[in-house]
């Protein structure tokens, strides 16, 4: 057993469970850390999106009540029926334009100039979210969600697409200019994360298995456990922290990481193109 290959595991778990939540795009995160740590190779990019379904298991456990309530009224209450439906439909855009255009993306957008730029703009776009006027909310909960809201919030999902995005900034700041509360539109990211991200897992780990094997499981699996707890941790602060906070302090982060992207790779300390 490579201890070396395990911790790098851990590591990349760890920064997979408290980036994936965060609207700071994992992604650039783990191409960041990869290359720091070796990791970027066929093998690595399988890992990299298996592992985000350790932290969708966080979300999961932090969301139980909800999904079991949900799961228990599905057959009898209409409430819990168009919640599963809001979900459901904000999941398709993803797969639609996934399998239409996701191997374009992968060859043609994953370049230092489109991360770094997806980077600042997306800081950006936080910033005049974040200080444009105040504006009347329309739906305070996601149980108030009707199939039109869901559906726009899939949509804007869509644009996590473009590596440097964040799946989660583009969910809960599209949600909030769409007129849903703070926590409401953080409510349904994360749940809109639960088929998205394990779909993805999923499909990933079926179309690459010629190159998987047997010994690939502990590094696997140590991704997994940290990735969850550290996604965990995080998602149980993120709930806390926008009961009374705003998302400004991540724009700027963001627009930092973006000229850290430009600088690493125009230096060459880290290989953007995978």
């Amino acid at each position: 057993m490579d201890i070396v290959l395990l911790v790098k595991a851990a590591i990349m778990g760890i920064v997979e469970g408290l980036t994936e939540f965060l609207p700071i795009s994992s992604t650039g995160h783990l191409i960041l850390t990869g290359s720091l740590l070796g990791m970027h190779d066929d093998k690595a990019k399988v890992f990299d999106i298996a592992i985000q379904t350790g932290a969708i298991f966080a979300v999961i456990l932090v969301y139980w009540q909800k999904i079991a309530q949900t799961l228990r009224d599905l057959p009898s209450k209409p409430q819990a029926q168009r919640f599963a439906l809001n979900v459901l439909i904000g999941f398709i855009p993803a797969v639609i334009l996934g399998l239409l255009f996701g191997k374009a993306i992968k060859a043609h957008l994953f370049t230092p100039v489109v991360v770094a730029s997806t980077f600042i703009l997306g800081g950006i776009i936080i910033l005049w979210a974040e200080r444009r006027p105040a504006t009347a909310t329309r739906i305070q909960d996601v149980d108030a969600m009707t199939p039109m809201d869901a559906l726009k919030v899939g949509l804007v999902q869509c644009l996590a697409m473009v590596p440097g995005t964040s799946r989660s900034g583009a969910t809960i700041i599209g949600g909030m200019l769409l007129g849903l509360s703070r926590k409401a539109a953080t409510d349904f990211s994360f749940f809109l994360a639960i088929p998205t991200l394990i779909g993805a897992g999923a499909y990933s780990l079926y179309k690459e298995r010629a190159i998987l094997s047997v010994a690939d499981a502990p590094m696997f699996l140590v991704g997994l456990v940290f990735s969850f707890i550290s996604a965990w941790l995080c998602v149980k602060w993120l709930l806390r922290y926008i009961a009374s906070n705003n998302f400004v302090p991540f724009a700027w982060y963001r627009i930092a990481f973006g000229v850290v992207v430009l600088a690493t790779a125009w230096t060459g300390w880290v290989d953007w193109s995978g």
